[in-house]
């Protein structure tokens, strides 16, 4: 046998279930990073792998001299990790990285972005010939954690944008010539 709510409790039921809803999805919003790594970037460039939320973080306190270091959070979750170091120039980053760039998902070579650069479906990485305190160097740029836009083909792009404007930037902040 069925039983009949009355009609009262079945519009108490979904006015509370409506104003749950409506509540819970309240203080998402989008956010904004104009620094990464203590240096300045498009925010532009950062918002597509930020998804909407509550609470942002960026960390650069993980930084230390010749290697910038920082991590982005949306409610709680790393969204995007930024690593910068300044090497040695006597041997291909690319080459010795291609495992890890694997991990990334389909890795795949860039041309226009310093003297080499990888994308894959979750981050990137990019190499530049340089000149630190007299001596020949390389600069090497590392992006991942990255798995927001959903679409990858949009996040491999996002990725080719912010790695090529970064690049130059955070070489120059760490007196990197190249």
């Amino acid at each position: 046998m069925k039983k009949k709510l009355p009609r009262q409790a079945v519009g108490a039921t979904l006015s509370a279930a409506l104003l749950i809803g409506v509540t819970g999805c309240a203080g998402a919003e989008s956010f904004t990073v104009s620094d990464l790594c203590g240096r300045k970037v498009d925010a532009s460039l950062v918002a597509p792998f930020l998804p909407k939320g509550e609470t942002l973080k960026v960390d650069d306190g993980i930084s230390a001299p010749e290697q910038p270091r920082c991590q982005v959070y949306v409610d709680g979750d790393l969204r995007l990790y930024v690593r910068g170091n300044i090497d040695k120039a006597d041997f291909d980053i690319l080459k010795a990285t291609e495992r890890s760039m694997r991990r990334l998902g389909n890795p795949a070579p860039v041309d226009g972005i310093g003297d080499g650069a990888t994308i894959a479906d979750r981050g990137a990485m990019a190499v530049q010939a340089c000149t630190y305190k007299g001596e020949k160097r390389q600069y090497i740029l590392e992006i991942d954690r990255v798995d927001h836009p959903a679409n990858t083909v949009e996040r491999r792009e996002s990725l080719q944008k912010l790695l090529r404007a970064h690049l130059p930037v955070i070489m120059k902040a760490e007196g990197c010539r190249p």
